[in-house]
């Protein structure tokens, strides 16, 4: 699963943008700066994943996940992931096994919650694109496409609710017919959380298998 999706929702840190759509750059900053000003945010969502190209390729999931500045606690496909700042722990119930590394040790290419959309400050151009009414939520377009013509990705289309300033979908579509989405189901700020919601406590896994990675 590319879990270039998770990244909707978390960082927006626009820190410059090159020439784009003008409209779709004052609608991305409104955005940013409504995320920065909430201490924390807790996001139920739907993922879905379909290819035209591939018979039966469908795929549709719940998840839920809490951020708080570089820490968040993720929850989807059964495998809960937490990073406290400085460690990643990725908790396989099913495998009965957890994995300790730095967040700079995940798979090339993907990118954690906590980095939103600052993916594609550097890599992307984008412009204002469709508005549709979603149950009564006017919710207005801006389509990313990568600079990059090797890109495997062939746009995204981030929905916005153009009265909130909040995400309310992204979807991926990419060069194979594969298309990702990513539905927020509610959105919630600055909720009063556990102080060791980030806190990983190795003394619940004592008959989990403990994979270091340096």
């Amino acid at each position: 699963m590319k879990r270039i999706l998770f990244l909707a929702f978390v960082s927006l840190g626009f820190t410059g943008f090159a020439q784009h759509d003008a409209k779709a750059e004052t609608l991305l900053t409104e955005v940013s700066n409504k995320i920065k000003s909430y201490k924390n945010i807790s996001i139920d969502f739907k993922y879905e994943l379909n290819n035209v190209n591939e018979e039966n390729m469908s795929q549709e999931t719940r998840g839920d996940v809490v951020i708080e500045g570089e820490k968040y606690k993720l929850n989807i496909l059964g495998v809960t992931r937490i990073f406290d700042g400085k460690t990643l722990y990725t908790i396989s119930p099913e495998d009965e096994e957890v994995t300790i590394s730095s967040e700079n040790s995940e798979e090339e290419g993907t990118i954690a919650p906590s980095d939103m959309l600052s993916f594609y400050e550097d890599g992307y151009t984008y412009k204002m694109d469709i508005v549709q009414n979603v149950k009564g939520r006017k919710i207005q377009y801006v389509k990313l496409t990568p600079m990059d013509t090797n890109s495997e990705i062939k746009h995204v289309l981030l929905g916005i609710d153009a009265t909130t300033k909040h995400i309310y979908n992204l979807i991926e579509v990419g060069k194979n017919g594969t298309k990702t989405a990513l539905t927020v189901n509610s959105f919630q700020t600055d909720q009063p959380i556990s102080k060791t919601l980030f806190t990983f406590d190795e003394s619940k896994y004592a008959d989990y298998y403990i994979n270091r990675i340096d």
